[in-house]
């Protein structure tokens, strides 16, 4: 019988071994450790992007950006298409230091050319509600625990306002 890396038995159950005890372990084999086509994509577009910026030796222009964010935004369903232009405009509005650029081929805004927010829709993933997220860039510290994405299924002025302070916080 064959072994492995570790001096484990192996067996002819792809995504499994077994350990000389006869215990199985999964391995990277197993069906469920792959990425969704939703995630591949995700993971090209992003590819797109940095190739692009990169080729260019230059820095994106904000209209570059902008039409690249627009681009993304026309191609999602409604409601999130209506629901991702009202964040555009909050965003670029309260936060005009922040340039439009795509993320994963998402509507993204970056500040020195690091991310600090974007907006995934819901069919970006399949998920059931889209998504204002912040990444590790934005300065959303508090305590020893925090939240950096935030479920969004609808925009009303109470909503917007939290966005708004959320914007500020991120970029402070």
């Amino acid at each position: 019988m064959p072994y492995d890396q570790y001096g484990d038995k192996m067996t002819g159950n792809k995504g499994v071994k077994k350990t000389a005890h006869g215990k199985g372990r999964k391995t990277s084999a197993s069906k469920n450790d792959s990425f969704s086509a939703e995630e591949k994509a995700a993971m090209r577009e992003r590819a797109k992007e940095a190739r692009k910026a990169s080729g260019s030796g230059k820095k994106r222009s904000r209209e570059e950006g902008e039409k690249e964010v627009m681009e993304s935004i026309s191609k999602m369903a409604e409601p999130d298409r209506k629901m991702a232009k009202r964040l555009h405009d909050l965003i670029t509005k309260n936060a005009p230091q922040l340039y439009p650029r795509t993320w994963y081929g998402m509507p993204a805004y970056a500040l020195d050319d690091k991310i600090i927010c974007f907006f995934q829709n819901s069919k970006k993933f399949k998920t059931r509600y889209s998504t204002l997220g912040f990444s590790d860039n934005a300065n959303l510290d508090d305590g020893s625990m925090w939240p950096t994405s935030f479920a969004v299924s609808a925009l009303n002025k109470d909503t917007e306002e939290k966005i708004v302070e959320l914007l500020k916080r991120a970029i402070e």
